[in-house]
């Protein structure tokens, strides 16, 4: 017998393989935009006027995909959770109250596990949203709203593992999130608060008084001190600087590990030298108001490592410098 083909291993077929692929899923994501219509305004206006939760279900790899959706739905403004149908089916279903929309997914609209649920679910009054790639399934049929996700075809050469369509699942579900996103006018701000723990959230929510260093912790020295009192302060409080305040209490200079480097070079005497004739006068501030995230655009566009904060009357009230930012993980 002829010895079978052995698979082509070569960087050339590799790379001929992985751009079909993307060729293949562009062409189901062009397919399914097409058909974005008067269905997916209708799920879309329904979810707006639901009084509950969006919940998002499905088996396999669409239920990998619906987790994802009800993760998405829930960062950008739509109360939304998974649910596996399985599990639904042995108590899980309490989980849904007759207030929530069910999103369910499955390619075929035949998984059992799904279509298992729809009785219970319409006894309930639930509306339900299906999301499958047969118009004529029975999860379509049955749903109150259908999106149509069917494709030309599977990126996969045996036509069995789910690709374009899991692809094209997603792509609805983002669609969805973002349109309802806009409907409701939801904001970077809300994303954040969405998002606390994320470089966005951080940015858009932590405020200098978040980060800085107030109080007892602000290295303070008035204009008559010594500049070996300033270097003083300045151990005490290690931020390797110290605010100078005038007789009227409002900020007058900084003194940093620069100045003082700059003054040693000149010979200074640190202990019979005030500290007024070697500090750096109109020093950049930041408003004790601000965000973290405009600390770290001054300090990177004026290539400074450290700021006083003041208040509206000129007056220092905080300090922070760049490895603050780095802990609070603004930059």
């Amino acid at each position: 017998m002829p010895a079978a083909a052995q698979p082509a291993t070569d960087a050339d077929s590799l790379i001929a393989s992985g751009r079909r692929v993307f060729d293949i899923e562009s062409q189901a994501l062009s397919a399914v935009g097409a058909r974005v219509g008067a269905a997916f305004a209708e799920a879309c206006r329904l979810i707006l006027a639901c009084r509950g939760r969006v919940v998002a279900t499905g088996m396999g790899k669409s239920g990998h995909v619906a987790r994802k959706i009800a993760a998405t739905l829930a960062s950008t403004g739509t109360p939304a959770f998974y649910v596996h149908p399985g599990e639904a089916g042995h108590g899980d279903l309490g989980m849904i109250t007759d207030a929530d929309i069910v999103l369910a997914l499955s390619y075929s609209g035949e998984s059992d596990e799904v279509l298992m649920l729809l009785p219970a679910l319409r006894r309930q009054g639930n509306t339900v949203i299906a999301m499958t790639g047969r118009a004529h399934s029975t999860l379509a049929r049955e749903a109150n709203v259908h999106l149509d996700v069917s494709v030309p075809a599977e990126a996969c050469p045996l036509h069995l593992a789910p690709t374009s369509s899991t692809t094209a699942s997603l792509a609805m579900g983002d669609a969805l999130a973002v349109a309802l996103l806009e409907a409701r006018g939801f904001t970077a701000d809300d994303f954040a608060r969405s998002h606390p723990a994320g470089s966005l959230g951080r940015r858009l929510l932590l405020r200098i008084t978040d980060v800085m260093h107030g109080g007892e912790a602000l290295p303070l020295v008035g204009e008559d001190a010594s500049v070996a009192e300033a270097l003083v302060e300045m151990s005490r409080k290690r931020l390797g600087m110290t605010a100078v305040a005038g007789p009227d209490g409002r900020l007058s200079g900084i003194f940093t590990d620069g100045d003082l480097r700059r003054a040693l070079d000149r010979g200074v005497d640190v202990r019979g030298t005030r500290i007024a004739e070697v500090m750096t006068r109109n020093p950049r501030t930041i408003d004790a108001r601000q965000m973290a995230s405009e600390a770290a655009h001054l300090m990177e566009q004026h290539q400074i490592n450290g700021l006083i904060v003041v208040d509206e009357d000129g007056r220092a009230v905080g300090a922070l410098n760049i490895h603050d930012l780095l802990r609070a993980r603004v930059v």
